[in-house]
Order: structure tokens, then C-alpha cells, then sequence
């Protein structure tokens, strides 16, 4: 026989939950059911757990292995949390001079001092860093944005990079077998020389890693200085019809299809 499962009931503010109950049909991890529900990643999730930020019916939850069939009596921040939606995803054009995060400590704009007005919650699939413009991916659900990040989905990103200095085609093939840089390890990137104008040159490449400023940092190791970076694409979904802070959703159906191809 299963084991009985306390009944919920209102408990003293302040006094908190630590332990997982036991698991039982339809039930999930806390970190997941939130990061669903579009909250925030479950790493994101778990470092909310963490700063006491999360309860269930008042108790302040320390645990992200709490097992739970929905969030009813969840809050964040003491606010309930709403019933997840269906997955929606948005290509959106981020400008330069603009943070891929909700505040900065330092006062500089983000995107969502920019995103247009009317959006539902969403949150950001990877990162731009704040001179790089182009496509950012944007979503409700959490657990659509882990998948589209993780390495191992294989999901290729390309970009446009306007640079100045010397290199050649064949500097940029050699490329495609990785690189080490100060003792990180970048994977293969497809790289061509698109065109020249003296010593300006614009150069496309394709990349299935996205590491923190990885092209900028792969493009310095070859002696070029990086004066515009742009992301067209992101699997599938290009920048194809967005203006500057343009946004449009992904056709549901388009998602789901791009989903079964994920490895």
C-alpha cells in the first residue's frame, strides 16, 4: 500500500518545509512544474528555493525535490502562481545596447524595457550579449527554453559579424575542428568569408555550443576586432520580416514540429 500523504493545511508564516512527500502518480519536481509554467528556469527555480522566495501554503519551501501534481497553494515572492499556458515562442529582434536579463544593478536598458507593450510573461532562450543584436528566441515555457539551450539538442546558431583586420578562408575553415582559447574548448564552428571591402569584412558562421561571447572571443583569437554581430537564425526560426524590437509568435503547429526533430 502507498504511502499517506499528509493533508495540507495552513501552517504559522515563516515555519518551513524541507522535505520532499512521496511521489505519487501525475506528480512532479516543484523546479519543474514552475519552470512549465514559465516562472523561471528550473537552475533558476532551484536558486529561488534557496533564497526562501518560494511557499506552499505559507510554508517556505527549501527543498527544489518537493514532489507536487500542480501548483495550487504555490507562491512566488508571495504571489500564487497562474496555470500554466500552452508552450508559446516568440522571435523577437533584440538591439543593441540592450541586457538579455530582467534588471542590471547598473541601470542599463533590457529587453524588456524595449519588448513592445501586450506580450504574455516570457522569458529569454539563451543569451545576447549587450553590443549583440538579432534573433532571441522568447518563451512561456520553461521547459521548451532548457531544451533549446542544452548542447546536447544540437540546435545550430548562426550569425552575420562585421570585423576588421586580416584573415583568411582558410583561417576559417580550420575552424570547423574547434579551438582552444585560455584553456577553453570551443566546438566546431562553420565559418565563410561572405565579403571584403579593403580591410572590413563580414563573416557567416554556424555554431551548435553558443558559449558566453564565443564568437567574439573565437573572431579576437584570429587578430579581428568585431564592430557588429548579429544572430539570424536559431534552429529554424530566422530573422526573416522583423525590424529592430520586432516580435512575432511561431505558429504552435511549427514548435511541435521543430520539437520531434530535437535530438
Amino acid at each position: 500500500m502507498p504511502p499517506q500523504r499528509t493533508k495540507r493545511g495552513p501552517v504559522p508564516q515563516g515555519k518551513r518545509e524541507s522535505r520532499p512527500l512521496p511521489r505519487e502518480d501525475g506528480e512532479q519536481r516543484i523546479a519543474k512544474l514552475l519552470a512549465r509554467a514559465g516562472v523561471a528556469s528550473r537552475r533558476d527555480v532551484e536558486r529561488m528555493i534557496g533564497e526562501g522566495r518560494i511557499a506552499l501554503d505559507g510554508k517556505v519551501l527549501t527543498t527544489p525535490a518537493t514532489l507536487l501534481a500542480d501548483l495550487n497553494g504555490v507562491t512566488v515572492d508571495g504571489k500564487p502562481v497562474q496555470k500554466a499556458e500552452a508552450p508559446r515562442l516568440f522571435r523577437y529582434y533584440k538591439p543593441q545596447a540592450s541586457l538579455t536579463a530582467a534588471r542590471d544593478p547598473g541601470g542599463r536598458p533590457t529587453i524588456y524595457d524595449k519588448l513592445p507593450a501586450g506580450l504574455p510573461r516570457l522569458i529569454p532562450v539563451g543569451r545576447l550579449d549587450f553590443m549583440t543584436e538579432g534573433l532571441l528566441l522568447l518563451t512561456n515555457d520553461g521547459e521548451l527554453k532548457r531544451t533549446l539551450e542544452l548542447p546536447k539538442t544540437g540546435v545550430v546558431r548562426q550569425y552575420r559579424a562585421r570585423a576588421f583586420g586580416d584573415v583568411s578562408q582558410s583561417q576559417l575553415e580550420d575552424l570547423i575542428e574547434g579551438v582552444t582559447i585560455e584553456g577553453v574548448r570551443y566546438g566546431a564552428i562553420d565559418a565563410n568569408l561572405e565579403r571584403r571591402t579593403g580591410r572590413n569584412c563580414w563573416i557567416e558562421m554556424s555554431l551548435a555550443e553558443g558559449k558566453n561571447r564565443e564568437v567574439r572571443n573565437v573572431l579576437a583569437y584570429l587578430g579581428l576586432q568585431v564592430s557588429r554581430l548579429i544572430r539570424t537564425a536559431y534552429g529554424p526560426f530566422t530573422l526573416e520580416g522583423l525590424g529592430i524590437n520586432d516580435v512575432a509568435e511561431v505558429a504552435g503547429s511549427d514548435v511541435g514540429a521543430f520539437r520531434r526533430t530535437l535530438k
